[in-house]
């Protein structure tokens, strides 16, 4: 029952991602393919796949324990954060923190969770923002 649980509010979300991204206002602009193309196609497949989790759920379920499931849910407070930051400390600060906690919950050391952290955000920095020209968000420092 949980599975399918899960899958009407993945439904849900799917379908909330798909009105979202139908409002987005195109451009005269814009190429081909247009802004609505990228958002629409996740909605689509994560629709496909809670479809998938409802039609056939998994017959014994097994739930993580209490403090397996704070710490996911507080994993997804920190992206959460992270969104909600972003404009404020920039692309490559809040990219940084955020990558070096959720590398240190999946189980690298600290100290390598921070220079994986910061190595993952400089790197995507330079590859869409100086190589692609793709504006990030700036923050205090102008990057």
């Amino acid at each position: 029952m949980s599975d399918r649980i899960f899958g009407v509010i993945g439904l849900l979300l799917a379908m909330g991602f798909a009105y979202a991204a139908l409002q987005i206002q195109e451009s005269f602009l814009s190429d081909a393919v247009g802004p609505k193309a990228f958002p629409l196609i996740l909605a689509t497949l994560l629709g496909l796949s809670s479809l998938a989790i409802i039609l056939k759920p998994d017959p014994d379920p097994l739930w993580p324990a209490l403090p397996r499931l704070l710490e996911i849910l507080f994993s997804v407070l920190v992206m959460v954060l992270y969104a909600i930051y972003l404009p404020e400390l920039g692309f490559v600060v809040a990219t940084a923190i955020a990558a070096s906690y959720l590398t240190w919950r999946l189980g690298t050391a600290p100290l390598w969770s921070l220079v994986v952290g910061v190595s993952t955000s400089v790197g995507i920095y330079v590859v869409f923002h100086l190589i692609l020209g793709l504006s990030l968000a700036r923050g205090p420092w102008g990057f």
